[in-house]
């Protein structure tokens, strides 16, 4: 899961395998496979380097094991 910040300031924590499109409309809008739709106010780069982190981290973890 990776942490993101709604526009009122609330935290979010999504499943980024969930994800089908991010894009900056000047807000970011992630829109999920299910059609569902999130505005944060993380911009699209932050989002892919979170995504990138939480693969490595996860790759990372079933090689330990």
């Amino acid at each position: 899961m990776i942490k993101l910040t709604r526009l009122n300031h609330s935290e979010l924590y999504l499943n980024p395998d969930l994800i089908k499109t991010l894009e900056e409309t000047p807000d970011t809008v992630i829109t999920l496979l299910n059609d569902d739709h999130y505005l944060v106010r993380e911009r699209v780069e932050e989002i892919i380097e979170k995504i990138v982190a939480y693969r490595v981290r996860i790759l990372h973890q079933s090689r330990q094991q």
